[in-house]
């Protein structure tokens, strides 16, 4: 063949791409202010998250997201639907690759501690030191009453590279699909993506008498475990995200 032909071949690829990043960039948030490989990277995912979705009977783009977190059993699960009325399902669990800190709330900057409780997403950064990262909300309502008022701690992320002082860390490979996630569902208007961080599963037998042994000598711990575990509880129970409010003296009330 003709080396016009081989040239004219690659500008239709290299005119389908730039389509294609473009499409993407209109479409959701991450591919933004990025470089060009991790366009690349962001837009090869993408694909491949909307054949998964199809085989899994679920749809592209996502519009509400849900994530849980499990320290002791270091996963954490993505949850999806595409109407307000519906129930969530599962889309995937998560990996997560490494742990800091031990059972228990965060309280205080330097304590390594990963926080547990209620949260949302309040910051999307695609050029994070750690591949990707999605900011916590921490502290939230509850830690600024029950942390230490000077020093409560910050800069709370799920985000890549499998390091870990406090965050929730995965592969780089898991990032990428959590952030095109929850990258559509805000894209979609969803503006309070909920996480909640969980110490145990507390259907899992093990996991549960973990948690039992771990805060048996400890009553704080063990109230302030079992507020969650009724959050933990109601959504199992209705896979709907449960309404969550705080008391003045920092404890969770689950309507």
């Amino acid at each position: 063949m003709s080396g016009r032909f081989y040239r004219n071949l690659f500008l239709v690829f290299i005119f389908s791409f730039a389509s294609i990043i473009t499409n993407a960039q209109n479409s959701y948030l991450p591919v933004r202010d990025v470089s060009f490989k991790m366009q690349t990277a962001l837009v090869i995912r993408q694909d491949s998250l909307q054949k998964e979705f199809k085989e899994r009977g679920l749809k592209w783009p996502v519009k509400y997201v849900f994530i849980r977190s499990f320290k002791y059993d270091g996963q954490l699960e993505v949850w999806v639907k595409n109407e307000a009325k519906e129930k969530y399902k599962l889309f995937k669990t998560y990996r997560v690759c490494l742990q800091s800190g031990g059972i228990g709330p965060k309280r205080m900057q330097g304590d390594y501690q990963v926080p547990e409780g209620f949260y949302y997403i309040n910051e999307f950064n695609p050029r994070s030191n750690y591949h990707l990262a999605l900011g916590l909300n921490y502290p939230n309502a509850s830690d600024k009453i029950l942390s230490d008022s000077l020093r409560p701690g910050n800069g709370i992320y799920i985000h890549g590279s499998c390091v870990s002082v406090g965050c929730i860390p995965v592969t780089d490979n898991d990032i990428e699909e959590i952030y095109l996630i929850a990258s559509s569902a805000k894209a979609s208007g969803e503006d309070f993506i909920p996480v909640h961080v969980f110490p145990v599963r507390y259907n899992r037998k093990k996991s549960f008498e973990f948690f039992e042994n771990y805060s048996r000598n400890n009553p704080s711990l063990e109230k302030f475990g079992l507020q969650l575990k009724a959050a933990y509880d109601k959504f199992e129970a209705t896979k709907e995200v449960p309404l969550v409010m705080v008391d003045r003296k920092g404890d969770y009330v689950i309507d």
